[in-house]
């Protein structure tokens, strides 16, 4: 073997400094370009007051197969936008300085079987050339035949685990049927993301049904490149209300048992990602199945017009998007797939 050869326990180190390297050399340029703002992807020639919509949370579809008590985007109506008008608002987007793409719900694999969202992955990463695209799912309807077919056009997986028991699961609504094992399908996704290298991420919800459990045995099993823990957050019209299709005041934690929660898994280190309530109100640009924009800053979903009707940056004024709250929760970081590295070892 040469002294230059890498062997495999090596190459996700280097990797990980170059992908490092970078990105603080990407960072370097945009500030020579365009001063701190372009940092974060500020498109040259915009006002520095504006919004840059760097990372959009789309929820193309509102209808799920699993009924979790504390869910804060329900199936309250079935529309799905055609494939066209999606992608005409998704190049709006990356117009406006969208790097990053999160697809989720409702549960985004169970229109057209994930093919409507395979296609606008597809689409995403390679006519828009996106730095990143996530997928936000429960996992119970992915495939190893779909992940054949688009895996190479998603960065991150994030599946939605809230407990490892079976009798948690079914207290949170976390279940299709009597057949259904969460556990080990999420495992089986993890494998496969590690089969065709996507990056496997866990999302978590601490609420009154597994706020004492001690999932860290299971967290060091999956080995996710990043844990988001978010506290059970109750919404108005959502999963509050008369009207509303969820209850989640019977699952509601309070700041300390969330940070107990956090304390407990503490080992885990940086993979563990929190956020609680006031983190999440405002830091996240969130577009519904018309692709408005949602301001949930009064604790309710206030849709702007869509930005197929008004444009980006006429719908990003209503909101209710804290891009400081965005960057502090860490919403920019190396989000994209393992890529080879270039240099000839």
């Amino acid at each position: 073997m040469s002294q230059h050869s890498l062997d495999a326990a090596q190459m996700p180190f280097v990797t990980a400094i170059y992908r490092h390297i970078r990105l603080l050399l990407d960072r370097l340029l945009a500030t020579i370009r365009g001063g701190f703002g372009a940092i974060y992807g500020r498109p040259r020639g915009t006002e520095p007051t504006a919004i840059i919509p760097i990372s959009v949370n789309y929820h193309f579809t509102r209808e799920c197969n699993y009924k979790c008590g504390f869910c804060f985007h329900t199936s309250i109506t079935s529309f799905v936008l055609p494939i066209e008008e999606a992608k005409r608002g998704l190049k709006l987007l990356q117009e406006a300085g969208m790097r990053k793409l999160n697809f989720t719900g409702g549960e985004p694999f169970i229109h057209q079987r994930g093919n409507y969202l395979g296609e606008l992955m597809k689409y995403a990463k390679t006519q828009l050339r996106l730095e990143s695209v996530t997928v936000i799912s429960n996992g119970s309807l992915i495939t190893e035949a779909w992940m054949k077919k688009y895996a190479r056009y998603v960065d991150i997986l994030a599946v939605s685990c809230d407990s490892f028991q079976r009798s948690s699961n079914e207290a949170i609504g976390r279940i299709q049927n009597a057949r259904t094992d969460h556990v080990a399908q999420v495992g089986r996704v993890r494998d496969w993301c590690a089969e065709y290298s996507v990056i496997f991420k866990m999302n978590t919800v601490v609420n009154v049904v597994n706020w004492q459990e001690d999932m860290t045995e299971q967290l060091l099993w999956l080995k996710p490149a990043r844990w988001k823990v978010f506290q059970c957050l109750v919404i108005e019209g959502e999963n509050a209300g008369e009207d509303a299709l969820r209850q989640a005041d019977a699952f509601v934690v309070t700041d300390e048992q969330f940070r107990a929660f956090l304390r407990r898994h503490a080992r885990l280190g940086d993979v563990l990602v929190p956020e609680s309530n006031a983190t999440m109100r405002d830091s996240y640009l969130m577009l519904d199945e018309y692709m408005r924009f949602l301001d949930c800053t009064q604790n309710r979903k206030d849709p702007s017009r869509s930005i197929l009707d008004v444009g980006v940056a006429g719908a990003l004024k209503y909101s209710g998007f804290n891009e400081e709250e965005f960057l502090r929760r860490g919403g920019v970081y190396n989000w994209s797939r393992p890529q080879p590295s270039p240099m000839d070892w």
